[in-house]
């Protein structure tokens, strides 16, 4: 049993943290909101079709409703804009931004009515994490010449962390199908036709060339399509139910590393001292506000990500 956990965590570690990666490759000649929407089809169909034919229910009305919500919010404002970034900025960047999540859900947790009031601990934690954020996002003259990125790539990473963390806490208390991977599949197909639509706002159709589509891109989309929605949710779903809690949520510090690494190594994205300081500050404080929380049945969703509990289909980046 020993074996096969780590197998499936390793699957998600580096699963997850290569869908970065292959999301860079992907948008190089497919539009963004497009290769996501196609990703999220492709894979929500065969995910819906597997679990029904196992016997899970389709959800209900009331169901779809709450999984449209959630799949706009995670899908098309986490995942859909972070494709529309990685066209700006470097794929490990992104992951390093999109590792923020949890510090987005500290923050809306405690200002929405009736949400739970940080610790001391979580303050310093957010403030940390924030000041990393800053780090990397700030100008270049903040770090005297250190090389800034893209803003409206940066600005829209932000976004994307703040949606996925509001539509995370969203599908906490909403009415979701019993089955995870029912709630992932419908969540996908009900994000997919939210990012073909906002693709219609954003130009992507009319940009679209199929014939233009270079190899990379579409073994960019095969792989989020085979690896990042499919083999990676089935490797996490079997460690929730095999697998210590603590354990399975480590893939939210693992995911960015990974992200970073193949950028760098695969790419030739930049990893400079201000990316490396940025990251131990962010990570550094999810792994600081985490290490003193209790228990719970299941980890936060984080990309996330990909970019997820129950009812969370991916990792803004996955």
């Amino acid at each position: 049993m020993k074996t096969k956990v780590w197998t499936a965590l390793l699957a998600v570690y580096i699963v997850w943290g290569s869908t970065y990666l292959a999301i860079r490759f992907g948008v190089e000649t497919i539009p963004p909101f497009i290769l996501a929407g196609t990703r999220f089809l492709i894979a929500g169909a065969i995910l819906l079709i597997w679990r029904r034919a196992a016997g899970d229910k389709f959800p209900t009305p009331r169901q779809w409703l709450s999984t449209a919500v959630a799949g706009t919010l995670l899908l098309l404002g986490g995942n859909g804009v972070v494709s529309f970034a990685e066209q700006r900025v470097p794929s490990g960047i992104a992951a390093l931004m999109v590792g923020s999540v949890p510090l987005w859900m500290i923050l809306i947790e405690a200002l929405r009515p009736g949400g739970v009031k940080p610790g001391w601990r979580a303050i310093i934690g957010l403030l940390a994490g924030f000041g990393g954020i800053f780090l990397l996002v700030g100008p270049a003259e903040f770090t005297k010449g250190g090389g800034g990125f893209d803003p409206l790539g940066m600005g829209a990473l932000v976004v994307a962390s703040f949606l996925w963390a509001l539509g995370s806490i969203y599908s906490k208390s909403a009415d979701m199908p019993k089955s995870s991977l029912v709630a992932t599949g419908a969540e996908m197909l009900c994000g997919s036709a939210a990012l073909f639509i906002f693709a219609g706002f954003a130009g992507d159709w009319n940009q679209l060339n199929i014939t233009a589509v270079s190899m990379p891109s579409w073994l960019g989309l095969g792989y989020l399509i085979a690896f990042g929605s499919l083999i990676g949710f089935v490797a996490y779903g079997w460690l929730l139910q095999n697998a210590p809690v603590s354990l399975v949520a480590t893939y939210a510090y693992v995911n960015p590393i990974v992200a970073v690494f193949l950028g760098n190594l695969i790419a030739q994205e930049a990893l400079t001292s201000r990316t490396i300081l940025a990251a131990v500050i962010i990570i550094g404080s999810v792994i600081f506000i985490n290490s003193a929380r209790p228990p719970k049945a299941r980890p936060e969703p984080v990309e996330g990500s990909e970019k997820e509990a129950e009812s969370v289909p991916v990792e803004v980046g996955d």
